[in-house]
């Protein structure tokens, strides 16, 4: 039986609209098959108990609605390498879907959320660790064409929630911790930040094998190249 090689996990966090999604992204087209998505969004309680108008109501920013140890369980696993089940969320309903089957983590593991490095257990487990600094409007900007696009929200309605919990839960749970970034970005993006973000990518990348030196500068060109062009309206 095969053993399975240890992934490296990355944290992506920030506030919701801050840019997690799209860097995940971008990423994964420099990296390609080294890297795989994983969102913290999946782990959501399920909330089948309450009634739909009761679950329209929850606060989903803070860092009570997600299931600890589950998260924390498929970590593990993602770090060792091994498959593991990861539920899917539906933001629609409120209610988690079953797995489907068994999700096999890649060397390089980019996990997204907005409070992956809130407990000290959870956090412990990440190799590299990325805040994303965005300013609020342009946050509630791109959350009300996700949630007005995809989730069936009006714009009311997203408006009068990121006042009344994301805004606030941004500032108790979210902001603080910048802290325990190894790097932050802020937008627009520095060259000098996006120059430290392929360095560090490329030790996690080559150090299970050991790449080819020359390879280097243009693994750094083509990752900056993706992220350059991140415009504040996106």
């Amino acid at each position: 039986m095969k053993t399975p090689r240890p992934s490296q996990l990355v944290a992506i966090v920030g506030g919701s609209g801050a840019g997690k999604g799209w860097l995940v992204e971008r990423l994964r087209r420099v990296l390609g098959n080294q890297a795989c998505h994983l969102s913290l969004d999946n782990f959501y309680h399920d909330r089948g108990d309450l009634a739909p108008a009761r679950r329209a109501r929850l606060n989903f920013d803070s860092p009570r609605a997600i299931d600890w140890p589950l998260a924390e369980r498929t970590l593990r696993d993602c770090r060792a390498g091994r498959a593991t089940p990861v539920p899917r969320y539906d933001f629609v309903t409120h209610r988690r879907r079953p797995a489907a089957g068994l999700w096999q983590p890649a060397p390089l593991v980019l996990v997204e959320g907005l409070s992956l490095l809130v407990h000290a257990p959870v956090r412990e487990l990440f190799a590299f660790t990325i805040y994303l600094d965005c300013p609020a409007d342009l946050r509630l900007r791109r959350r009300l064409h996700r949630d007005v696009a995809e989730r069936g929200r009006s714009p009311g309605a997203v408006r009068c929630q990121f006042r009344r919990t994301v805004a606030p839960m941004h500032a108790r749970h979210v902001a603080p911790q910048r802290q325990w970034a190894d790097l932050t970005l802020t937008q627009p993006y520095r060259p000098a930040d996006l120059r430290r973000l392929a360095a560090r990518l490329w030790t996690l990348v080559t150090a299970p094998a050991p790449l080819r030196p020359w390879l280097r500068l243009p693994f750094q060109h083509e990752l900056q190249t993706h992220l350059n062009h991140h415009e504040l309206s996106a």
